[in-house]
């Protein structure tokens, strides 16, 4: 048994937002390894049981808000008795990789990022592997109705290029491991520098 979580806020005020790109990609591995399947409510997250690249993998999306993520995945952690090093992948947004960049590592900090923090507090560890979604720079913007916002036009095509890397480095990790996962996908780069956001 393996874990993905995607993260963002419940409530579909929040759909499509910078802040809920954890979820998009969650969502996109349900359609793909589990459309027969319906998710239940449990342990403070909508689970889907999927089947990818022949690991059993169990898909969350917590029900908490951002900055109490760590709760559900804590609660699934500790009743499948997974290990966070080589059983859990977190999907998070990141305002500081240009919008439509994606990066993989197998542990690391928080990078200020309320979730993350979160999730280190309540597993106790770092070492879990994570793919950080680029959403560009808030600028003038202040981050937190930056990331509450949705993407403008321009940043939405490499946003799309973003979320369906991730899919596939997602599906990397659960056959092949983190190592190999950053390997393939660390190297892609967006053709279009949409950054910084403009008020």
């Amino acid at each position: 048994m393996k874990l993905i979580v995607g993260l963002g806020n419940p409530g579909t005020e929040y759909d499509r937002t910078r802040h809920n790109v954890g979820f998009e990609v969650v969502d996109s591995l349900a359609r793909r390894f589990a459309a027969a399947e319906v998710a239940r409510a449990k342990f403070h997250s909508l689970l889907i049981d999927a089947n990818i690249a022949g690991e059993k993998i169990l898909l969350s999306k917590p029900t908490t808000y951002m900055n109490q993520s760590g709760t559900a995945i804590s609660e699934i952690a500790r009743f499948y008795k997974l290990q966070p090093e080589s059983d859990l992948l977190v999907i998070v947004d990141d305002v500081a990789l240009e919008c439509g960049i994606i990066r993989l590592r197998g542990e690391g900090s928080s990078g200020g990022h309320n979730g993350l923090a979160d999730i280190e507090q309540r597993i106790g560890t770092r070492e879990y592997a994570r793919i950080r979604i680029g959403v560009g720079q808030p600028g003038t913007i202040p981050q937190k109705d930056y990331v509450l916002g949705r993407f403008r036009p321009e940043q939405r095509d490499a946003i799309e290029t973003a979320l369906d890397d991730s899919v596939g480095a997602a599906v990397c990790w659960a056959r092949d491991g983190i190592t190999e996962a950053m390997n393939r996908y660390n190297r892609k780069q967006s053709a279009t520098n949409t950054n910084t956001a403009t008020p």
